[in-house]
């Protein structure tokens, strides 16, 4: 038997805990780094392990075949022997797979006493499948596994685990071909041309950003990545900024609260995204926890719609609460723009992920906004960055008249002296 190796990231697979999550791109080993863990789990003791996905119309979909190559590959062949429909381990353990979109709910319910799931291609999973599924593996010690490439902020495993409020207990970690250290040559180099040849896919492909569903996006994944940054440098000015949805009924748009800062480099920095759902008093209560939690100077707030209300919900939280005001006179992607501009320059950076801010920003062309509902998050962002660079969107001045000196004006009137 060979010794088997698993990238560190992974190591988290053999960490007691309810769920673990591991999203990035392509190269990164997650597929791989699960079967291998798994397998080595199922030799040590007896467990049942359920390999689920989305679809799966045939056994040919499933993980099967990648088990079975690494259980040869480690010189496993001993402990496990492969049926039709399962993989069967000397000491007990068995390996199930299943498609949960055809399933019925007590077809599901009835995988009740599986001790590990690991969902793979766990984007695809639908709303309905992760509400039964989660609750059925209930299991002393039990776990979920999720691996998968993101799509979009709004697929359920993103909201899940990379929503405002993710379940306790959890592991949850991007990766990505950067981490594995057998990332093979041949990889390297179609990645090296997916970066020269497709810039505009590039994030998504490698990096694990959220599909640019945006034609002509004025953002793109590559220039955020690029600009990422772990910490923040000394900030001279921070803000917070606040676009309130137009209703707050439930199922409406969110309330974008965005929290940004200059440094003393003269760069701006995005710290936090405090963005969220719900009436008034609730935007106005996290605006305010954002301004304390970052010490900022002052709450940024678009006015169009709400008026004197937006000030007036934000001073009955905190009477005397220092408020910048702004009101739209151009349309949205005019006004984003100019900002797009200064991340192309290199001037703005993200400090850490915002992953559903990111979305937006990559949904926004010069035609308009590509995505659903309205970018709220985006707004914020841009009304924050024009406050702190107001020479980028200051409307220029309208040039005074100048009149020549000895200018007639009318009968015995005359101008410039």
């Amino acid at each position: 038997m060979t010794t088997i190796k698993v990238p560190d990231p992974f190591r988290g697979l053999f960490v007691p805990s309810r769920y673990k999550a591991y999203y990035g791109g392509r190269g990164s080993a997650k597929s791989h780094s699960f079967a291998v863990a798994a397998e080595i789990r199922a030799a040590r003791q007896q467990l049942r392990i359920l390999c689920a996905r989305e679809v799966q119309r045939s056994i040919k979909d499933s993980v099967k075949q990648l088990l079975e190559d690494k259980i040869e590959a480690h010189g496993l062949d001993h402990l496990y022997t492969s049926l039709r429909d399962e993989i069967r381990g000397s000491n007990g353990s068995k390996f199930l797979f299943a498609g949960l979109q055809d399933m019925s709910i007590d077809q599901i319910k009835s995988f009740e006493g599986i001790d590990i799931v690991w969902v793979e291609e766990a984007q695809t999973i639908s709303a309905r499948s992760l509400e039964v599924l989660v609750p059925t593996i209930r299991k002393p010690g039990s776990e979920l596994w999720f691996s998968w490439n993101p799509r979009h902020a709004s697929d359920p495993v993103d909201a899940l685990f990379r929503g405002l409020h993710v379940p306790e207990n959890s592991i949850i970690r991007r990766v990505n071909y950067d981490e594995n250290p057998f990332f093979p040559d041949e990889l390297d180099a179609e990645r090296r041309f997916d970066r020269t040849a497709k810039p505009e896919r590039y994030g998504h492909i490698w990096l694990g950003d959220y599909e640019p569903v945006a034609i002509g996006a004025i953002w793109d994944r590559v220039c955020l990545h690029e600009g990422r940054r772990e910490v923040a440098p000394e900030l001279g000015r921070i803000l917070v900024a606040v676009d309130p949805a137009v209703s707050s009924e439930a199922g409406s748009d969110e309330h974008g609260i965005i929290v940004g800062g200059l440094g003393e480099d003269g760069r701006g920095y995005i710290l936090d995204d405090l963005s969220v759902r719900g009436g008034p008093r609730k935007w106005a209560e996290r605006a305010i926890a954002g301004f304390d939690r970052y010490g900022a100077d002052a709450i940024v707030i678009e006015v169009n719609q709400g008026g004197d209300m937006v000030r007036h919900t934000l001073e009955s939280v905190r009477p005397g609460l220092p408020i910048i005001e702004v009101r739209a006179s151009r349309g949205k992607h005019v006004r984003a723009e100019p900002i797009a501009a200064l991340y192309a320059l290199g001037r703005v950076s993200h400090v850490g992920t915002f992953s559903a801010l990111e979305d937006q920003m990559c949904r926004m062309t010069a035609s308009g906004y590509e995505g659903e509902g309205s970018p709220d998050r985006c707004d914020a962002m841009v009304w924050l960055l024009s406050e702190l660079f107001p020479d980028l969107t200051r409307k220029p001045a309208k040039p005074k008249r100048r009149t020549q000196v000895g200018s007639r004006r009318g009968p015995g009137s005359w101008m410039g002296h």
